[in-house]
């Protein structure tokens, strides 16, 4: 999901084998990548369901906003967070595309479960279940990328494979509210359960087990800084780190902290805004679940798209040129969505809203690819999986534990003020949440750059 050294001190053979050519992709990568990412959309698809198809839910089951939020939030992001760091830790010392194919097959049959829930508490239990299979999904899938594509790929690979929130969550709204339209809220959670189940079972039996740190050895990235290659083992001597080791090192180290941090506040206000955007939509925009299943499936699936894979290639451009960008490309990004933000909570109308809800959509992701990254490249081969976890688990924490349960609780709040009005008071209080992020993300460019400048005269 996350400093220029001089690649002539570092290249060399080890163990008298030839080192792989960092410019080659391992056999089979794009295969890989194109299943993983698939995982990704129906993840991220199951996740967003209960947003996506929140009003018909709200009706049958009398929820509040608050509940909601919850339910969508806080409980979902403590167990999706905390077992992601244990399932990291087993999937660095295991088949990481098995644990993958188990994680997608436990949260779609959880997903069925949703669908045939009755009440409140069963659908929070079901919920959960949701989040415990999902944290199983995607840290693993960042280490396997990683060792299929050699260093200088893994912007655009991550960038492609960030593409799967995005899909998913436009497919969401497009089958979800289709099928809920059509039939009922329940069959939509039914059906994609089923689609995912059949999908864990292509993973398990297509995605071989790549060697771990195979790609890295041979070349030293340009992004790594110099005390993480002086302490990379050779290809084949590639150990296992303790998991204590691993968080000492993730939660000491400046760079990896304020990544976290950033990345969390930028999410507080994405997933805060995507669990209420439909609901927004429907109850004070005068929209209709067909309408949200073409206008806004279709807005998020380009704008957001967009925003994740053109940050990925930012990252490839300019990253070489100065590691400082990894934090000034989502910086300046989240300036610049808070203009049209402002805009979409303010418009009478729903075409008006959708019109500049454009620009946030496409501004709010481009934090991720360039986080990963960063992450990826910052730690030995051997902790990429549990140090994504523990990226995952710090930004989900911040942003999606108390994102939307921040939003539902704003919004009952306000109910008192503004009964019709009240989503829309609440959504402007994320303004200064964007702020905050941005501050964070020039904080973190400022370090890197420091650490650049350092290492090149280390260098020199």
């Amino acid at each position: 999901m996350n400093a220029p050294v001089s690649g002539a001190a570092t290249r060399g053979r080890t163990g008298g084998a030839p080192p792989a050519s960092p410019a080659r992709l391992r056999s089979g990568a794009w295969f890989v990548l194109f299943i993983l990412w698939f995982v990704y959309v129906l993840n991220f698809l199951d996740r967003q369901l209960l947003s996506i198809l929140a009003k018909p839910i709200q009706d049958s089951l009398g929820i509040t906003d608050g509940q909601l939020g919850k339910i969508g939030g806080l409980y979902f992001a403590v167990f999706y967070c905390f077992i992601s760091i244990p399932v990291g830790w087993l999937a660095d010392r295991t088949n990481r595309s098995r644990v993958v194919a188990f994680a997608c097959a436990l949260w779609s049959g959880a997903t069925v479960a949703c669908g045939l829930a009755t009440s409140y508490p069963q659908l929070v239990a079901a919920r959960m279940s949701v989040g415990v299979g999902e944290a199983g999904g995607v840290p693993p899938s960042y280490a396997i990328i990683s060792d299929y594509f050699p260093a200088r790929w893994r912007g655009t690979a991550f960038g492609l494979y960030n593409l799967g929130p995005p899909v998913g969550q436009a497919l969401g709204v497009a089958f979800g509210a289709s099928i809920a339209a059509a039939y009922s809220w329940r069959d939509a959670f039914i059906l994609l359960g089923v689609a995912g189940i059949v999908t864990a079972a292509v993973v398990f039996f297509t995605v071989r087990e790549p060697e771990r740190g195979g790609l890295d050895v041979a070349e030293a990235p340009a992004e790594i800084p110099a005390e993480i290659i002086a302490e990379k083992p050779a290809r084949e001597n590639v150990i296992r780190e303790s998991f204590w080791k691993t968080c000492g090192m993730f939660f000491t180290r400046p760079v990896l902290v304020l990544v976290s941090l950033a990345s969390g506040a930028t999410q507080f206000v994405t997933y805060a805004s995507i669990n209420f955007t439909t609901l927004f939509l429907m109850r004070e925009k005068g929209m209709t679940l067909g309408e949200v299943a073409v206008w806004y499936a279709l807005l998020v699936g380009i704008a957001v798209s967009a925003g994740i894979f053109i940050s990925g290639r930012l990252v490839d451009v300019f990253v070489p040129k100065a590691r400082s960008a990894y934090a000034w490309i989502p910086a300046i990004a989240l300036l610049l969505a808070i203009p049209p933000f402002i805009g979409f909570v303010h418009a009478p109308t729903w075409p008006v809203a959708m019109l500049c809800l454009i620009g946030p959509t496409f501004f709010n992701y481009f934090y991720l690819s360039p986080a990963v990254a960063l992450v990826q490249a910052e730690v030995r081969p051997a902790q990429r999986v549990l140090s994504g976890a523990l990226l995952l688990l710090v930004m989900n924490l911040i942003g999606l534990g108390l994102g939307p349960t921040y939003l539902g609780a704003a919004s009952d709040w306000f109910r008192a003020i503004s009964p019709q009005h009240s989503l829309q008071l609440a959504f402007y209080t994320l303004v200064p949440f964007y702020v905050l992020a941005a501050v964070l993300y020039f904080v973190l460019a400022g370090v890197l750059k420091r650490e650049e400048t350092r290492l090149n005269r280390g260098v020199s």
